[in-house]
């Protein structure tokens, strides 16, 4: 495997942005694993009738359903069969069903594959939620970064508005602490702060800050 660093923490706490730009100052290529997730919940979405008839399927059926799915990631874009979804992959309903399908084991096990394949071919900015615990325990550097709930979901609001999704900030936040209590408490790779990952709190800091000092750690442990 190729040198990982791996990034953790809750929804909205710039994971996303902070990996891209970390990546690209050390020439590493990055691994939105957050996309791979929201690929499998729109396949769901576009092929089952509804949310409540897709969480009444056994594991055994959604082995089933997931073999029939082809992920790609490339150059930071995620293709669902040969379809580039990387923006339809951002809808509310589609983070929603995400949180829920990530909790289920057999898709977890359907994506650590492709995760840890990435890292075996390129030096690797990998963000998630069970980076630092479960796909990359073994991680050259390990980062965890977070934001209170209110500070997220303000983040997660304006980036809706920007993408022209129709959400109030009461949504936002209330979708935010949903996703928290789903992440925090599944039986699966729950979302953890390991003792080896050097903690952010990003709710006063600039993207520019938490970049520069992400990047002056890994340059002073070597």
């Amino acid at each position: 495997m190729k040198k990982v660093i791996a990034i953790d923490g809750p929804s909205g706490a710039g994971k996303s942005t902070i990996s891209k730009a970390v990546a690209k100052k050390l020439g590493f290529y990055y691994l939105d694993t957050g996309s791979l997730y929201r690929a499998i919940a729109y396949y769901f979405l576009k092929n089952f009738n509804s949310v409540k008839e897709l969480s009444s399927i056994n594991e055994e059926e959604l082995k089933k359903e997931l073999v029939r799915i082809h992920i790609k990631y490339e150059n930071g874009s995620v293709y669902l069969f040969s379809e580039n979804v990387s923006e339809l992959i951002r809808d509310p309903e589609v983070g929603a069903l995400t949180s829920q399908l990530s909790a289920r084991r057999s898709v977890r096990e359907f994506l650590l594959p492709i995760q840890r394949e990435f890292a075996e071919k390129y030096n690797t900015v990998a963000e998630g939620r069970d980076m630092t615990t479960v796909v990359f325990p073994d991680a050259w550097k390990k980062f965890y970064i977070d934001a209170s709930p209110e500070v997220r979901a303000k983040r997660r609001y304006e980036q809706l508005l920007g993408l022209g999704k129709k959400i109030t900030f009461d949504d936002a936040l209330r979708d935010v602490i949903e996703r928290d209590k789903r992440d925090f408490t599944r039986n699966e790779a729950p979302l953890v702060r390991t003792h080896d990952a050097f903690y952010i709190d990003t709710s006063r800091l600039s993207i520019r800050a938490v970049i520069d000092l992400i990047l002056k750690k890994v340059a002073e442990d070597g």
